[in-house]
């Protein structure tokens, strides 16, 4: 589930929610905090993988010219 907080701005950007939680899944890793390794290269390694495939199908949806009929998909 996302994660919102009240003093935060409402991002209203398309997939704001899987964006919030994979942007925290990466910075509270192990890979990031104990290793000190930048972000891209924990996603490199692997990490978050299932977050980055549903934050790439969610941005996928709004291109595909097939959801024009069927509507983008509910994330």
């Amino acid at each position: 589930m996302p994660k919102y907080y009240e003093e935060k701005e409402e991002d209203t950007r398309a997939c704001a929610g899987i964006r919030e939680d994979f942007k925290a899944c990466l910075l509270e890793h192990d890979c990031v905090v104990k290793e000190g390794k930048l972000p891209s290269e924990c996603l490199k390694e692997g990490h978050c993988k299932a977050l980055q495939t549903s934050f790439f199908e969610c941005k996928r949806s709004m291109i595909d010219t097939r959801s024009r009929f069927r509507g983008r998909k509910g994330y």
